[in-house]
């Protein structure tokens, strides 16, 4: 029984570095080459902000080990039940990745330009008619990955997932806990946090709002499937305990309660 379950979770495990494998190539690839017509350049024309309100590295670290402090907080503080940091730390690891290589696909498939591509093309403003860009190719590459936002996606994926991790084992939307105003604000705290973040790259003119609102929706999206995936849902009386190790009656106590229900023929 062990063995069994421990070549579940290197499974488990294996398919995510798999996946992250994947995130980090994609990474590097080189986007569709979308051509931009005369009349949409003022599309592309912002000015160019080079210190971003949430820089890359912070986004991932909060989107990354806010969902794990939140989790081994829970876990200290004895709150959970056995097993709950396994399944919890293997759905969000899952969710990230899972955003990480959707989104990245995407990104390369549409080759959308950024707000700021033109200063990103022609860092003097000079535009020629080929529209060969005469920028550093790097920065120019990174300008055509503009839908959808990865900052919003990553932003919704760890911190929705620690919104519903919250709820759950609060209960904030179970009989129990409900018309407690303070659950509800705690629930919500992470998905404003992750709002913020996903906002900010507008006033940064990094991303197109069209760009904010498909990568938050994506993001929350994977944060919900793989929540799903082991947890039930937040209705749920039991929401605060994973699907694996909730109770179930033994086969055995079932036949036990058949046989009780049995009356013998005179």
């Amino acid at each position: 029984m062990k063995r069994k379950l421990l070549r579940g979770f290197l499974s488990e495990v294996s398919i995510r570095m798999v996946l992250l494998i994947v995130f980090i190539v994609t990474e590097q690839l080189p986007p569709f080459n979308r051509e931009i017509q005369a009349e949409e350049v003022w599309l592309y024309k912002f000015h160019r902000v080079e210190r971003d309100h949430v820089p890359t590295s912070l986004m991932f670290s909060v989107a990354c080990f806010t969902p794990l402090i939140v989790i081994m907080m829970f876990t200290l503080l004895k709150r959970v039940e056995r097993g709950d940091l396994k399944e919890a730390s293997l759905a969000v690891t899952l969710t990230l990745v899972l955003n990480g290589v959707f989104t990245n696909a995407i990104k390369l498939v549409v080759g959308r330009p950024r707000p700021d591509f033109f200063y990103r093309c022609f860092p003097d403003g000079q535009m020629n008619l080929e529209m060969h860009c005469s920028g550093d190719p790097d920065v120019v590459m990174e300008g055509r990955k503009s839908f959808p936002s990865g900052h919003s996606s990553f932003a919704f994926a760890g911190l929705g997932f620690t919104a519903l991790y919250v709820g759950g084992k609060l209960r904030c939307f179970s009989p129990g806990g409900q018309g407690r105003a303070w659950r509800l604000c705690v629930f919500l705290t992470p998905i404003l946090m992750a709002s913020m973040i996903a906002l900010s790259r507008t006033c940064d003119y990094k991303h197109h709002w069209q760009d904010v609102l498909v990568g938050s929706l994506l993001g929350f999206a994977f944060a919900w499937l793989c929540y799903r995936q082991h947890y039930p849902p937040l209705q749920d009386p039991d929401c605060n305990r994973p699907l694996r190790h909730r109770e179930t009656v033994p086969a055995a106590q079932e036949r036990k309660l058949a046989n009780s229900n049995y009356i013998l023929p005179l």
